[in-house]
Order: C-alpha cells, then sequence, then structure tokens
C-alpha cells in the first residue's frame, strides 16, 4: 500500500472536474518512454520460532528497515502520539515500506526492461537476506501466512492502518485477512492515451484470473488446507464491495478517464493527511469533500493530493493512477516475481500483442467475467470460461497456453536483451512449465502437504523461503 511521505500544505485546491481527470490524462507517455514497475511482498518470520517479529522489538521490523541504511536506503518517517516511526525506505531502488501486519514490500523503480527488474528484484532480495542473517530473519513467499491467525500477528504503526483496521469489519467479513495475512505482486505499465488506456485495461481486466490461477499460491490456512488454490484471491470477494471487484463498466462503450473519475468519487473515503498525520474519514463521500462538506474537514475542499490519495484507497483486480496496476497475483518465488511483469508487458506493451489479446477476450460476456473471477480462487486453471468464448465456454487452461504464446511473441518483438544477448521471453519459463503440467503451484503444495510432509504445512518454511 502506499507510502505518503510529504504534507499537502501547498498543493492547489480542486475546483474543477479538470483537476480530477489531470492525474490519468497526465500518465499519458510516449511508447519509448513506457516503464516497468514491479511491486512484491514477503512474509517475515523469526528463524528461531517462525514467529511474527513486532516493530520496536529488538530484531524486529524497524531494525530491519534501519539495517538498509547500509546499503544507501533512506528513512521515511511518520509522526504518532509516540514520536516519529520509520515506516519506509527510499533508495534508487524505489521504496521499501511496510503491510500492516509488517510483510516487506519493494515497490520498484520504473525501469525499461525486465532484465532490470530481475537485477532489481535480486538486489534487494540479497540485501535483506543479509541483514536477515545478522538479525535472525527470514522471509516467506507465499501469498497467505499458511499457520498465523490474525491474532498472532503484530500491527505497524502506520496511520492509514489504523483506520482500514477499525472501519474493515464494517464493510465485509475478510478485510482484517487481507490486511494482515495476505501477500501479493503487481505489476504497474504505462500507456500512450485514453484508447491506449482503455484497451489495456479491458485486456488487463479480463485475463487478471488466468494471472489469479498461474499464480496461485495460497491453500493453506492455519495449518491445514483452506479449500481453495489462491485463498487470497478469495479474501477480496469480501473485503470491501464499494472498492473491488471486476469494474464492469470498464467494458461499456465511452469508458474512459471520466467515467474511472464517478467511480473513483463513489468509492468511499478512508481519510485525509494533514500536517503528518491521517485524520480519520471512513465511509465518508468524496463528493461532500468536493462541496466543503466532508464531516471530518467541515469546510475544507480537497487539494491534488487529497484526490491522489483516494485514488491509491480502491482495490479493483486492475487499478487506474496515472498509471495501470495488475492486481491479481499471489505473492510467490524470485522467479515469479520475474514472471508476473513478463507477463503483461508481453501482452500489453507490443500493438500485435494486445491486438491479439483483445480479439481472445473482447467477445466475453460480463456475467461470465464475474463467473470467471469467482470460480478461479478454488478452480484455478479449471475455472470456466465465459460460455461465450468461441461459442462454447471451456475452462481457463484452453486458453493459458495461447495467452502465454501471445506474450511470448510480445516480449520478442520488443526486442530487450541483455549482455549474453537473451531476449526477454526467458522470464515466462515458470509459467511455462505451470502451463505443460496444468498444475498451479498451490496444488503442487497440496501434493506434498498430503505426501512427503505428512499433513504437516511447517515444511513449507524450508521449501518456500527466499
Amino acid at each position: 500500500m502506499s507510502t505518503r511521505q510529504v504534507s499537502n500544505r501547498n498543493d492547489p485546491v480542486i475546483e474543477s472536474r479538470a483537476q480530477l481527470i489531470e492525474p490519468m490524462a497526465k500518465g499519458e507517455k510516449p511508447r519509448e518512454a513506457w516503464r516497468i514497475g514491479t511491486e512484491h511482498e514477503k512474509f517475515v518470520y523469526r528463524t528461531k520460532d517462525r514467529a511474527a517479529p513486532s516493530y520496536s522489538e529488538p530484531g524486529g521490523i524497524r531494525d530491519l528497515l534501519l539495517a538498509l541504511r547500509d546499503y544507501g536506503w533512506e528513512t521515511i518517517e511518520e509522526d504518532s502520539d509516540t514520536g516519529p516511526n520509520v515506516i519506509a525506505m527510499s533508495g534508487t531502488d524505489g521504496a521499501v515500506s511496510l503491510e500492516p501486519a509488517g510483510q516487506l514490500e519493494l515497490s520498484g523503480a520504473p525501469l525499461e526492461n525486465l532484465h532490470q527488474t530481475c537485477a532489481e528484484t535480486g538486489r534487494h532480495l540479497a540485501q535483506v537476506k543479509t541483514i536477515g542473517d545478522k538479525l535472525g530473519l527470514a522471509y516467506l513467499g507465499m501469498g497467505l501466512w499458511p499457520d498465523k491467525t490474525r491474532e498472532e500477528l503484530p500491527i505497524m504503526p502506520k496511520g492509514r492502518y489504523d483506520i482500514m483496521l477499525r472501519h474493515m469489519p464494517r464493510v465485509g467479513t475478510m478485510g482484517l485477512d487481507m490486511m494482515l495475512r495476505t501477500c501479493t505482486i503487481q505489476t504497474n505499465l504505462d500507456y500512450s492515451s485514453e484508447a491506449d488506456m482503455v484497451q489495456k485495461f479491458r485486456v488487463s481486466l479480463a485475463l487478471q484470473p488466468l494471472a489469479t490461477a498461474l499464480f496461485a499460491n495460497s491453500p493453506f490456512l492455519e495449518g491445514k488446507p483452506n479449500g481453495y488454490l489462491s485463498y487470497r484471491s478469495h479474501i477480496w470477494t469480501d473485503t470491501d464491495p464499494a472498492r473491488t471487484g471486476m469494474l464492469s463498466f470498464v467494458f461499456d462503450e465511452g469508458f474512459g478517464y471520466e467515467r474511472y473519475v464517478d467511480y473513483m468519487l463513489d468509492v468511499p473515503m478512508y481519510f485525509v493527511f494533514r500536517n503528518g498525520r491521517y485524520i480519520d474519514a471512513a465511509g465518508q463521500s468524496f463528493r461532500d469533500f468536493l462541496e466543503g462538506k466532508l464531516p471530518a474537514l467541515p469546510g475544507e475542499k480537497p487539494t491534488r493530493s487529497d484526490w491522489i490519495d483516494h485514488l491509491s484507497t480502491a482495490f479493483p483486480e486492475v487499478r487506474l493512477k496515472s498509471f495501470l496496476e495488475m492486481r491479481g497475483a499471489d505473492g510467490g518465488p524470485w522467479s515469479r516475481i520475474c514472471a508476473l511483469p513478463a507477463l503483461w508487458v508481453g501482452l500489453l506493451y507490443d500493438q500485435t500483442a494486445l491486438n491479439a489479446a483483445w480479439d481472445l477476450v473482447k467477445g466475453w460476456d460480463m456475467d461470465g467475467r464475474e463467473r470467471l473471477r469467482a470460480e478461479v480462487p478454488k478452480l484455478g486453471l479449471d475455472a470456466p470460461l465465459p460460455d461465450s468464448f468461441r461459442g462454447g465456454g471451456g475452462k481457463l487452461r484452453d486458453i493459458a497456453a495461447e495467452v502465454l504464446a501471445i506474450a511470448r511473441g510480445g516480449l520478442a518483438a520488443r526486442g530487450k536483451l541483455n549482455d549474453a544477448g537473451d531476449n526477454e521471453t526467458g522470464y515466462l519459463h515458470p509459467l511455462d512449465e505451470i502451463v505443460s503440467t496444468g498444475k498451479t503451484p498451490a496444488e503442487r503444495l497440496l501434493e506434498l502437504y498430503r505426501g512427503p510432509w505428512g499433513g504437516k504445512v511447517d515444511p513449507i518454511y524450508e521449501a518456500k523461503s527466499f
């Protein structure tokens, strides 16, 4: 989740609808300026007892963050009632920040190619593993804590999380699980125009369930199988319906920046950031804020930064800010951190590939898309395709190889080579294996659980730690 770094004291007040559209419109970039941003989270645990460390304990999360200064990272602090807390680190590789229960996230820098993305990931993992060896910490690459209850997990001292933790139980049954017990991999990509954004949004939203299936990696909850392949994805179905889901309006004729603004104006607020502190505005209306009628700040109108903050509080399967965020994948190992951006860059950053992907999904009906999204957390690649697909439906696995072939063609066409002369297509290999075997990562874990692991999840720490 976003880390606020500066106050909005001098920001212009929003006076027009054009200012609401501005962040999306200003995100437009010529093709040569398109970049790749990759975010990935991992669970932190103490090696001595596999417990999740608290923020302030010796060798805990704060010490982990501060140790990154040895690699040139700089602290980002947030005020609290007990003084400033280090909540993130900033550096040339982006930002390292905290999720609500201490999950560690790298929000990578915008990079030109996937070779740079994987190098960035490798640097980050090498740094935190070296620090972990000194502090007695290690990192688990999963989409869900396999054995922890909510009560066993610490809470990080970050203002927006306090507000969200109070608000989540009011609007869904699994919002606290989303905050405390999940990890994800995300990819952020650019667009050249409103029309380009629309095509990319539609393709990526329609195919987001395929990413969920290919990266499904959360089959255990509190030490037992939970009945799902991606329980992390299932959690989002009852987190907060006002700010999640498949956004059917994206496929409506005339969709563009203005329609997304209307959607965001209907998303209830979480907070307003003033003078370094978060003010609780949970459930209140940004439309009221525009009129100076926000109960949390009566008489005040929002600034540009307030709107930017608000854009970060919706969590649909694909999110629009000044770029598009792909949000469907579970956390996982190093190879799949590289594979997710490879999939989406291959599909979206070459026009021939983008057109082919759109041809594949453009005839799907919305009911079918919603059913696919609803079934994929449990069924993975066996989730049903829309009945309108080529006149006969089928299963998600029936298009997986075709989608990977389109992505591979898109990556090859980019012609981005590393020093050895390799293009970017090799980063798809982990997904090729999943498709060729027909088994998601979660299904392989379940086989281990029922076989060599003898009905226990403890071996997962040895098998799936970085």
